[in-house]
Formats: structure tokens, C-alpha cells, sequence
């Protein structure tokens, strides 16, 4: 059910209905999206029933997952969770930052505070421990995940580290990569079949899944084969490659790696780089870019 299944709220929380990046997202969402005093309201339909429906803010939504990892985490220890520290995009801006805040709150914790997303992944992987009785030194970490890319640029120095410098991208993410395919795939659809299906919610969605999978697979082959039952009995059936998947995501990927080196210029120490994110595992990045 697309209209009534909600994803990316990250990308919304904080902001203003009128910003051109929510306006730019929101031409790849199904469900709805009102305006409630200039600020980004989610709705969808309640139980089938077109007259009812449910309305949510972003930091409602962000509070459904947080509330999940609570009793998870709950469960796990078999106490009571009442603290917790939530990292966040580094480029997320004060409001970003307060509203992710109130989602905790909303979900029943005391956020302690707020870690940016790259800082979080180098005290995860005990690299400041590292440094320890060491020269002072930089990390680099390069964050590209599902939905948005960043860089931190740190100091690190006998295990206490300094944020020198943050950069990102909120329109760089593993959900941009699917979109362009999703895109191609649609293209190639119409000159075979003769239907525009890019405005068929339904269609779409069996395709997006049929991409992620795909993008998946050609991590680690070089081609897969995607077959799909799209729309009024048509099947769409293809072989993508990895060539022609990293040809159709060349521009971000290319925009990836001028972010990177325009923060790795003349470092005062030695550098040490660092690659997350689920889409990072992509030969292309990893081939082109030196980390």
C-alpha cells in the first residue's frame, strides 16, 4: 500500500513545508503531506477508511522508531530505559536537532545529547582509543547511508578527539542511487510496453523493491536478472549490469568523491580515513575514491 506506508521522515523532520528540498522529496512520496502552520504534517489513510485519517509530524514518526529501540533495548537488559544519546546527520541544523530531540521525548526518554553521525561511528569503532600515547592525528569519515552523505573532518589527540570541520549532503543517499534507477527502469518500461507508469504509485513500488534488490546483488556480481508483473497483467522483465547501474549513478557518485577531497585538502597531521554506510559498500565508490 504506498500511499499508506512512510518512509525517509528523517528528511522531513524540522523542516518548513515550504523548503525546495522538502518540495524536491516530495515528488518521490505516495503518502500525503499537509501543511500545518508551515510545518510538514504526514497523512495517510486510516484503516481503508477514506474519510478517517491519521495525522503525524516527522518527530511523531521518529518517535515510533525510538520508542521501538527502547523496549528492544528494554527487553535486552531487563530494565527500565529512560536515557538515551541519538546521532543525527552532521549538516542537521538547530532545528533539525531540537526536533529529533523533542521525538525522544516524545517517545519517553531523556535525550543526554545529540552526536553527529560520523563522530558516533568513530567512537563505535574505537578509534580514539587507538590514538592513545599516539601523535596527534585526523580521521576522515565518509557517511553514506540510505538517505544522505557526510563528512567530519576530526583531530584526534591521545584518545580525546576535536570536530575540525563537518559537510554533507541531504540529497546523496542509497534512496537517490534507487531513483535514478527506478527512473531508467521506467523509461525502459514505456519505449517497450508503450505505458507511462510514473505516476502508478502501486507500479512503482514493486519496482523500487525489485531495484533495491538488484543494487544489492551487483555489489558483489556483475549482473542480475529483474522481473516484475508491473501493471494491467504487463511483466517487465531486464538484466541489469553493474556497468550500466555505475554509468546511470556516475554524477553522485562523482559528487561523493569532490565532497571527500575538498575536505581531505592539506591536513596539518596524518590522515586517516574511514568509509560507513550501507551504500558505501558499492564497488564503484570504493574504486574511484581513496579512503
Amino acid at each position: 500500500d504506498p500511499k499508506n506506508t512512510v518512509f525517509s521522515a528523517k528528511r522531513l523532520i524540522g523542516r518548513r513545508t515550504e523548503e525546495s528540498d522538502v518540495n524536491k522529496d516530495m515528488k518521490h512520496w505516495a503518502f500525503g503531506i499537509v501543511d500545518r502552520s508551515c510545518r510538514s504534517v504526514i497523512e495517510v489513510t486510516h484503516k481503508d477508511d477514506k474519510k478517517q485519517f491519521l495525522r503525524n509530524t516527522p518527530e511523531e514518526i521518529s518517535a515510533m522508531i525510538l520508542g521501538k529501540m527502547k523496549q528492544t533495548a528494554e527487553a535486552y537488559l531487563g530494565e527500565k530505559v529512560t536515557h538515551g544519546v541519538v546521532t543525527v546527520p552532521a549538516y542537521f541544523n538547530d532545528a533539525q536537532r531540537q526536533a529529533t530531540k523533542d521525538a525522544g521525548s516524545i517517545a519517553g526518554l531523556t535525550i543526554i545529547c545529540i552526536v553527529n553521525e560520523p563522530t558516533a561511528a568513530v567512537i563505535a569503532c574505537g578509534l580514539d582509543k587507538n590514538s592513545r600515547g599516539a601523535d596527534e592525528s585526523q580521521i576522515i569519515v565518509y557517511d553514506l547511508d540510505g538517505g544522505t552523505f557526510n563528512i567530519s573532518l576530526l583531530s584526534v589527540d591521545d584518545g580525546v578527539f576535536e570536530v575540525l570541520a563537518t559537510a554533507g549532503d541531504p540529497h546523496l543517499g542509497g534512496e537517490d542511487f534507487d531513483d535514478r534507477i527506478v527512473d531508467y527502469m521506467v523509461k525502459q518500461y514505456k519505449k517497450k510496453i508503450g505505458t507511462d507508469v510514473s505516476k502508478d504509485y502501486r507500479a512503482l513500488g514493486k519496482l523500487k523493491r525489485e531495484v533495491k534488490k538488484a543494487k544489492r546483488t551487483l555489489s558483489y556480481q556483475m549482473s542480475n536478472k529483474l522481473a516484475e508483473s508491473l501493471e494491467g497483467g504487463n511483466d517487465f522483465s531486464g538484466t541489469p549490469t553493474r556497468t550500466k547501474f555505475e554509468e546511470i549513478n556516475n554524477k553522485p557518485v562523482a559528487q561523493v568523491l569532490k565532497d571527500g577531497r575538498h575536505r581531505r585538502r592539506r591536513p596539518r597531521w596524518g590522515l586517516h580515513s574511514y568509509l560507513q554506510g550501507s551504500i558505501s559498500r558499492q564497488g564503484l565508490l570504493q574504486r574511484q575514491g581513496t579512503f
